[in-house]
Parts: C-alpha cells; structure tokens; sequence
C-alpha cells in the first residue's frame, strides 16, 4: 500500500484555511461546517426540509458483544464469529441506509437478521453446557442523529474522491487553545513502582495494514471494517493463533518482543485515492483518503502509584477503547487527543485543532490491572480493569500489571481534514478512537520489564 505524501492538495490548503476561519479572538470557534456550501449550512426550523427519518445519520444497534460475560471456552470461535457477523449486518444494512429514500426501511429486515444471528449465538452457549443470556431483545435497531450535522454535503476533491459523506464535520474539531488544562493523576503513595520500560518497534515504516481484529473477530478476515497500522509482531492478521505469533517476526528493536500493538490508521480526508480505495477496510468500508505514518510512536510500560506490579501473562489481550463508542455511549471510551506542546489537555470526542509547528498526539493509557486468572474473556473486557482514577488503586480481586502508554504523534496539515478510520456507521467520530494489544514477550524480558517498573529504573 502506497504511503502519504507530504504535498498538500487544494482541498487540504482549503481546509487549512477553513480552519483558520474558525479560530476567533480568545481561542474560541465558531461552529461551521468547512465541507458545506453555504445553503447546506443554514439551520431550518423543524418541519422544513427532509423529514425527521430523513434527517437522522446513522443506524444505532445494541451491542450484543458488550453484554456478554460467561461463554465456554468450546463456544468462544462460534460466538465470536456470530459476532463479527452481527458487525457486517450493520454495515451492509449501514450502506441501504445512504442510498435509500425511506431510511426506516432499512430496519425491519436488518432486525431479522439480527434476531436470526443472536438465537445462534445463544444456540453455542446452550450446546456448550452453559446457560445462554436472553439476548433477543438486542436484536432490534434505530435510527439516530449526529447532534452535529446539518444537512453534510460530499465535497469533490482534486482526484474526484473526496470527503465520503460519512463524517468527520467541524463540530467534530476544537481549537486545542481553547481547553483548559485538564490532566489529573493519582499521587504516588510509599512503595509505588515509579520506573518505566519502553520498547521500541517503529512506526510501521514497512506499512503492514490489514482490517482484521485478532483479538474480537478472531479468523475472520475484514472484521474490523476499517484498517489498522500494526507495529510489533508481523505474522498478525484475523487467523493468528497464540503460536503463530510466538514463531512470528518483530520490528521491535528487542527481539524478545514479540507483542502485537495496533490502533486504527488515520487518514487526510484530502480527497486523495489510497491504494485500499476500492478494498475491505478502505474504500469499500467508506473510509477514503491518504494513510497517514506516524512522525513517532512511543510503546512505555510504567507502574502502579500504589505498588508493585506483577508480569503480564504471555498472550494476555486486551483492547483498549470502544470502536463503537459514537452509538454505545462513552462507558469504553478511552480516546486521548492531543496536540504537542499542549499535552495536559486531552480530548475524549473531540480531533484537536493544533496551532503551527504543534503535532497531533494520540495516547492510549491501557487497563492496569488484571484479574490473575484469565488471558481473554467473553467480552475481551472484564479479565482486565483500570485502575481507580482518584486513588491509582486495583478493584478487589485483581493485581497491578505494567501499564502500557502508547503515544502516537502525527505531522499533518493544522485545522480540520483528519480522521481515524471506523465502522461505517460510527461516521469517523474521534471517540471511537481505540487501541489493541497481544502481549508476546518471552517470559525471562516480561519479568525484566516489571522488575525495572517496580525497583524505579528506566530501562529499554
């Protein structure tokens, strides 16, 4: 796949000027639309215009992933697979929506679909010898609107691509200037880990993307719906068992680092054709524009402000963030946006408007604690915790691990023409930002790591 270029389109220099526009006196921004023509941009009072379902932007279905607590082991790839079928239910049901007249006509036959897939997934627990959760009730999907959007119209760029209607807008973007400090963190108590072990396994230079998700959709190929940058260990993709991944290379510079770390790919919504225009994950999943390298990407493991921590399990997974937090709601969010020079403010749902000669910084502070027993779990969530935000401490019942900090800086154009990739429905929404993480490090350097973390060294 063909990597960015450094030249700005006229789109882009008209984004960068749109951008400025919306910079006022005192940091403030005025909330205009940079991909809409002046018509488009006029608010009309309720009853004008395209009817209330006409109106709405995506398609919000429950997540059935989420909810799940207790699956056998047995059932595991069955309800997995399901559940990556439940995603690309929405995503074929997501494309009827953009082009039918009648958006609500894209729900009936979507909710059969649905109820047909949940009652196989309750099926595999049943068969597994474990009592399956009522689901059915998920099963049903509604329309819903972004509060941000009024009317977006696609926006034709040098190549023809363009923005692909699905999101970002402006009001998606905030001048970084014009947050407050906002970064607290637990004070360190006696006896805290204070020290740091960070690994260095580039920037995907090599460029190894695909749209798979390992860890939620384990073999099955386009899970994800949007691509992913990988850094870390190369034999990744859908189809990756534990030993595929110990036998697997690493561009990390220790090669008993193994470990798999990968995020959503951000691209300039510049109107330029990436090489995956017209593949799963890309074009096909409307995600467009040039793939963005990172400038610089730093993986750091630090420790608990209340203690020691004990070495990750190998294999141990766990993702960070909710690639559908723009309809689940903000319980997994975990996004970080930032810019250099500004870091003590950070942004949850909203891309930062960086000033000149600043980098757009995103950070992924992961779960730092573990429950001692489990690797992975139903909903890939409950075998790990963050801790305590207040206090630094663990919930009852789990044990500090070495926190991974991943930071990930980017050299794009200042002002809005960015976005991560995402589900088609989840419309680009910075929220849904999110990052996952397979812990492959032989055994003897995950001790060395927790031994530096825990006796206040900073080692590499």
């Amino acid at each position: 796949m063909g990597r960015t270029s450094r030249k700005r389109s006229k789109l882009a220099r008209r984004m960068v000027a749109a951008s400025a526009a919306l910079v006022m006196g005192g940091g403030g921004l005025i909330a205009v639309n940079v991909y809409a023509n002046a018509e488009d941009g006029v608010d009309r009072p309720p009853g004008q215009g395209a009817s209330a379902a006409q109106r709405m932007s995506t398609i919000d279905c429950p997540d059935v992933g989420n909810q799940l607590r207790e699956v056998p082991r047995e059932a595991r790839g069955e309800v997995d697979g399901r559940l990556a079928e439940l995603d690309s239910q929405i995503t074929r049901a997501y494309a009827r929506f953009t082009e039918a007249e009648d958006k609500e006509s894209v729900l009936p036959p979507l909710e059969e679909q649905r109820r047909g897939t949940i009652g196989e997934i309750e099926a595999a627990v049943d068969q597994a010898g474990a009592r399956p959760d009522d689901l059915t009730g998920m099963a049903p999907c509604t329309l819903r609107a972004s509060d941000q959007e009024k009317g977006q119209e696609q926006e034709q760029g040098d190549q023809g691509q363009g923005q692909n209607g699905n999101g970002p807008v402006a009001a998606d973007f905030v001048d970084i200037t014009s947050v407050r400090p906002n970064v607290q963190r637990p004070r360190n108590q006696r006896g805290a880990s204070r020290g740091t072990f960070t690994t260095n396994c580039g920037r995907n230079e090599n460029g190894k993307f695909n749209s798979d998700n390992v860890i939620a959709a384990p073999g099955v190929s386009n899970g994800a719906h949007h691509m992913h940058d990988y850094v870390g260990n190369q034999a990744t993709d859908a189809f990756s068992g534990d030993d595929e991944l110990a036998n697997g290379g690493t561009t990390c510079r220790n090669q008993g680092d193994k470990s798999t770390y990968y995020w959503p790919v951000l691209r300039l919504q510049n109107g330029q054709d990436e090489d995956d225009a017209q593949a799963d994950g890309g074009g096909k999943d409307q995600n467009v524009g040039e793939i963005q390298t990172p400038s610089a990407v730093t993986l750091k493991f630090a420790g608990s402000p209340r203690g020691k921590v004990v070495a990750m399990p190998r294999f141990l997974r766990i993702i960070t963030g909710d690639a559908k937090s723009f309809t689940n709601g903000d319980a997994n969010a975990n996004a970080s946006w930032s810019c250099t020079g500004f870091e003590n403010r950070q942004l949850k749902d909203k891309y930062p408007i960086c000033p000149e000669g600043s980098k757009v910084v995103r950070t992924f502070n992961f779960q730092s604690c573990w429950d001692g027993r489990n690797t992975d779990s139903a909903n890939h969530r409950t075998h790990v915790a963050f801790a305590d935000r207040r206090t630094g401490a663990c919930p009852q019942g789990f044990r500090a691990i070495p926190q991974l900090v991943q930071r990930i800086v980017y050299d794009v154009p200042p002002g809005p023409g960015f976005a991560v990739d995402s589900f088609p429905e989840q419309l680009h929404k910075p929220v849904t930002d999110h990052g996952d993480f397979i812990n492959v490090f032989d055994e003897r350097l995950m001790r060395r790591v927790a031994k530096c973390v825990n006796s206040g060294q900073r080692c590499t």
